[in-house]
C-alpha cells in the first residue's frame, strides 16, 4: 500500500483490496454463523494456534461472575502500549475482596459545622452589606488618583513578623466613595541597619480631596524619615529616647506643615486638606526589639500580651495655641525633659506662602517600648480602634485569633481585619507586628 495516498501498485496492495474492498467473489455461501463474537473467538483461535500456546482468550461479552485465566501475550513478540499480565497474589500479599470476610460497612462521618469566616460580631448585622458594591467616579484624564478598594502587605525581619492591611469602610463601598485611608510600608537601608517604616493617615470626613490629603501625609513622612533613616535606626538601637521624641515630633510636624503648605497652593481651606497620621519605625537588627510608634491624630495602638489586649495609646494633652517644636522658637529641652535633635539635616526654610500655613495643632504622640517574645503590637485608623473599644466582643475575637504562636498570613489578616461591627462602617487600617 502506498503510504502516501498514491494508487495500488504491488500485490501488497491487492492484499489490502481484498480485504477491505467491495470483491466478494472468492466468498462462498456458508451456514456458519458470522456474528461479531464470532468473527473474535476466530481471530483469538488463529493467534493462540499460530504462537503454539493453549491459553483461552475470554469473551468479548462473558459474564461479570467469569474469572477466565488472563491471557498469556505470545514470547518474543513486544507488548503493546497498556497490556498487563495479571499474576495470582502471592502469600504475604493481602487477600482479594472476594475472599475477604465481610464487615460491617463503616458509619458516615456527621457533618461538621461550616467553617466560613466570622462576618460580624455583636447584636445584630451590620447596616451595608459585607462586599463592595459601587466604584468610586473615575477621571479619563487623572486616573493616577484612582484608589484601590483594599491594599495587603507584609515583611519579616529580624524578631518581628509584619502584617499591614487598608481597606475601604462599608460606608464608602455603599456609596462609592474612594477610600479615605492611605498606608504605607517601606525598608530604608540594608541588612541589619536597615530600617522599617510603617505609615496611615486619614482625610477629614466628607471632604473631596480627602484620599489624596492622606496619601500626600504618607508621602511627605515617608521621605523625612527615608533621608534620617541612618540617624535614626543609630538613634533607636541606643535606646536615645529623648533625641528620638524631639527628632520625630519635628519630622512630623514638617510634614504635616508641608500638607497645609499645598493646601494653601490649591487654594483650599487647611481644615479641609488635612490628615492624621500614625507611624511605627521597626529596626531589622535581630537583637533591637525597641519599637516605636509616633504620630498626630486619633487611632489606636495596642499590645496582645500573655492572651489579653492591652490599650496603650499614649495619653497627650491638648495643645491650644502654643508653639509646636519645628516651627518658631525652639528651646534647649521640651516640658517633659527629652532634649531636641538639632542634627538630623532637615532646616526650616522661609514659607513662599504669605501669611505661612499655621502648624498642626493636633498633640504629638510618642511611644517606645521594648517588645517581648509572644507580644503582638497592633497600630490602627479610627475605624478599627472605635470599635475595638466599643465592643468587646470584636476585641475578645481578634485577641484569640492573634495570640497563636504563628502570625497569620496575608488572607488571614485580612479576614481577621474585616470582622465587622453595626454602627461602624469606616474605613480600617491597621498595621500588626509578631514578635517571635
Amino acid at each position: 500500500m502506498n503510504q502516501q495516498g498514491g494508487r495500488s501498485s504491488g500485490r501488497e496492495d491487492d492484499w489490502w483490496g481484498q480485504l477491505y474492498g467491495d470483491v466478494t467473489d472468492d466468498t462462498g455461501p456458508t451456514t456458519a454463523p458470522d456474528s461479531l463474537d464470532d468473527r473474535f473467538a476466530s481471530a483469538a483461535g488463529a493467534v493462540n494456534q499460530r504462537s503454539g500456546t493453549g491459553a483461552a482468550v475470554p469473551s468479548p461479552r462473558a459474564e461479570p461472575d467469569a474469572a477466565p485465566a488472563p491471557p498469556a501475550f505470545p514470547p518474543g513478540l513486544p507488548k503493546p502500549p497498556g497490556f498487563t499480565v495479571e499474576t495470582p497474589p502471592a502469600d504475604d500479599e493481602p487477600p482479594s475482596p472476594a475472599d475477604a470476610p465481610e464487615r460491617p460497612a463503616p458509619e458516615e462521618p456527621a457533618p461538621t459545622p461550616s467553617s466560613r469566616p466570622l462576618d460580624y460580631v455583636g447584636d445584630g448585622p451590620p447596616t451595608y452589606a459585607a462586599e463592595p458594591t459601587a466604584l468610586p467616579p473615575a477621571d479619563p484624564d487623572d486616573l493616577d488618583d484612582l484608589v484601590a478598594d483594599t491594599v495587603l502587605d507584609g515583611a519579616h525581619y529580624g524578631a518581628c513578623t509584619l502584617r499591614a492591611v487598608s481597606l475601604r469602610g462599608d460606608s464608602a463601598r455603599y456609596r462609592g466613595e474612594p477610600r479615605r485611608d492611605s498606608l504605607l510600608t517601606a525598608r530604608f537601608g540594608t541588612g541589619d541597619h536597615a530600617l522599617l517604616l510603617v505609615a496611615m493617615a486619614t482625610g477629614a470626613r466628607a471632604t473631596p480631596g480627602a484620599h489624596r490629603a492622606a496619601a500626600e501625609a504618607c508621602h511627605w513622612i515617608g521621605r523625612a524619615v527615608g533621608r534620617s533613616h541612618a540617624r535614626l535606626s543609630e538613634d533607636i538601637r541606643a535606646a536615645r529616647r529623648g533625641d528620638l521624641k524631639s527628632g520625630l515630633h519635628r519630622l512630623t510636624d514638617r510634614s504635616l506643615g508641608k500638607l497645609r503648605a499645598s493646601a494653601a497652593e490649591q487654594g483650599i481651606d487647611p481644615e479641609e486638606y488635612a490628615a492624621t497620621l500614625r507611624c511605627l519605625l521597626l529596626p531589622a537588627d535581630p537583637e533591637c526589639r525597641t519599637r516605636v510608634f509616633f504620630g498626630v491624630g486619633e487611632g489606636g495602638l495596642f499590645r496582645l500580651r500573655d492572651g489579653e489586649m492591652q490599650d496603650i495609646e499614649p495619653l497627650v494633652t491638648d495643645v491650644t495655641g502654643e508653639p509646636v517644636v519645628g516651627f518658631g522658637s525652639l528651646p534647649a529641652e521640651t516640658p517633659d525633659g527629652d532634649r531636641l535633635t538639632m542634627d538630623l539635616g532637615i532646616t526650616t526654610p522661609p514659607s513662599p506662602y504669605d501669611p505661612a500655613p499655621e502648624p498642626p495643632r493636633e498633640p504629638f504622640r510618642f511611644r517606645a517600648s521594648v517588645a517581648r517574645p509572644g507580644d503582638t503590637l497592633l497600630m490602627c485608623t479610627g475605624g478599627l480602634a472605635d470599635p475595638l473599644r466599643g465592643e468587646p466582643a470584636l476585641a475578645a475575637h481578634l485577641t484569640g485569633r492573634w495570640s497563636g504562636s504563628e502570625p497569620p498570613g496575608l488572607a488571614e489578616f485580612l479576614l481577621d481585619t474585616q470582622v465587622r461591627v453595626k454602627g461602624y462602617a469606616d474605613d480600617r487600617t491597621a498595621a500588626a507586628v509578631w514578635e517571635s
